[in-house]
């Protein structure tokens, strides 16, 4: 059976619908506190073929932030969406979902623990690779 999510940004001009998560992952790396304005992301990552945009905005805007990714935002209210990457793969943000109180957005890993700030450390305890 398919696991079909739904979300969107703030103002609601973009929405998606996002079927069968391949992986959930945390991330802690400079460029993740950047765009999500926190100091670790939480990232469900699907085939860029099971995310649909539908909102009356379509796809989000787009900003080159790596050799391999773009990162996803919307252009009217500025809400993080999530990392459209080269490689066929669409990672969307945790708090962009409508219901993401479910077991399946819980990480699976934790990406850069290394860049955690040491107060957070105490929060987050770094966990083995």
């Amino acid at each position: 059976m398919d696991i079909k999510l739904s979300g969107g940004c703030l103002c609601g001009l973009i929405r998606f619908t996002a079927i069968n998560p391949v992986s959930t992952h945390s991330c802690s790396c400079d460029k993740c506190q950047k765009h999500s304005g926190c100091q670790t992301a939480v990232w469900l990552e699907f085939h860029s073929a099971d995310v649909e945009w539908t909102g009356e905005g379509g796809i989000p805007s787009l900003y080159r932030s790596s050799e391999t990714s773009s990162r996803a935002f919307c252009p009217r209210c500025g809400s993080s969406m999530g990392a459209i990457d080269d490689a066929p793969v669409t990672a969307l943000l945790s708090g962009a979902f409508d219901h993401n109180e479910c077991l399946i957005f819980s990480p699976q890993s934790h990406s850069f623990q290394d860049m955690k700030p040491d107060w957070w450390r105490k929060i987050m305890p770094d966990t083995a690779s």
